[in-house]
Formats: C-alpha cells, structure tokens, sequence
C-alpha cells in the first residue's frame, strides 16, 4: 500500500511539472502520452488536482495549472528570502549595489529579498514586495532568458528607474523556480567586472536550493 500510494504521488508531481513548463495547455491525451500513462489513469489524477484546485480546465478542454499553487508559492517565498539573503549580502558588499532576488509570477517579476550595502555613500532603494513587467529591468529580461534556455548575465539602463543601471542572472538548475538575482546601482558598473559576479551568486543560489 505505501508503494501504491507513493506512486500515485510521484506521478501526480510528474503532470503537475509537465503543465508548469511554459506550454500552452494540454489535453488529457497529450498528458497520458507525455507522462507515459494510460488515460484512465491520467484522468484519475486530474480528478484529484482539480478538485484540490491545482489544476484547471479551459473551455476547450485544455489543461493548465490552477490557482491553488499560488498558495503553495506564498508560503515559500519567506524560505526563498531567508536562503536567498546571505549570497545576497556578500553580493552587495563585494559589488556595493543593493542586490535582490526576483522570481516570476506570471509574466510579472516580484523581489522577494533585497540586501543593500552598508559602506556606500549613495544606494538605490528597492523595496521587497515590488512588482513589474518581465519584459522590463534586468531582473525580468534575465528570468525571460532563462526561459529561452540561456543563463548570462543581463545588463539594463533606466529601464525602472531613470538613471539606474542593472545587471542579473536567472538562477539556473531549478525547474521549480523561474528566478534571477541581480544588482541595481546609480553609479556605474562595469558589466564585465559585476556580471560574472552576479552570475555566481546566481549559481550559489542554485545549489544552496537544490
């Protein structure tokens, strides 16, 4: 019995990953053959997920996530900040910009940690809880890359706010989180100096979550 069960949870993980990639929904025929499953048994986990509100279906039949994740996501954003917080502290010493974790909510980017400096005469202001386009801002076109399968550093300029210059890197290796760390400076920053430093950062991260 806990074989059987334990199962039906791996494989019920397994289609909540599948609908989580980026692709626009799925039938249940298109999930039992991605997953490797017969169609019965697909349909039984999707019984389930959308009754717990993970999962839900379009009005032409298409599977996607549902809303009931976002809960799941609140409740770790505090363990993202509380991880995030030392590589971003040795970030914004070593760089001395503030520096900050973003993850995606949807095509938005929200900053879940912000550390700034503490020997800089002049720092940006980022507060923890903002919330912009993806298209906009280092942060965003960085997680933007990741999803495009690439991992470099992003350098920005007065895209958020006049005068401010930034530079981040998707956290890579994590299927579960579409994040970027970065820093974001009025002083200049020399993208070739900064951006590799912000990409290891990215990478601690990475493995510090893994």
């Amino acid at each position: 019995m806990p074989a059987e069960s334990s199962q039906t949870l791996e494989r019920g993980l397994r289609l909540l990953r599948l609908l989580a990639d980026g692709r626009p929904g799925r039938t249940p025929t298109e999930l039992a053959a991605e997953l490797g499953l017969s169609r019965p048994a697909v349909y039984r986990l999707l019984t389930t997920l959308q009754s717990e509100g993970f999962v839900r279906r379009d009005g032409e039949g298409r599977l996607h996530l549902g809303f009931g994740v976002l809960v799941l996501a609140r409740a770790v954003q505090p363990l993202l900040r509380e991880g995030a917080l030392p590589a971003l502290r040795r970030l914004a010493e070593e760089v001395g910009a503030t520096a900050h974790l973003t993850v995606a909510e949807g095509e938005d980017g929200l900053a879940v940690a912000v550390v700034e400096p503490s020997w800089t005469d002049m720092h940006v202001a980022y507060r923890e809880g903002s919330r912009h386009p993806l298209s906009r801002g280092a942060a965003g076109l960085a997680v933007l890359a990741l999803r495009a399968g690439r991992t470099g550093y992003v350098v920005t300029e007065g895209q958020l706010q006049e005068g401010a210059k930034g530079i981040a890197a998707p956290v890579p290796g994590l299927p579960w989180l579409e994040a970027s760390v970065g820093v974001v400076s009025f002083t200049p920053l020399d993208p070739e100096v900064v951006g590799p430093r912000v990409a290891a950062s990215a990478a601690e991260l990475s493995r510090a979550l893994a």
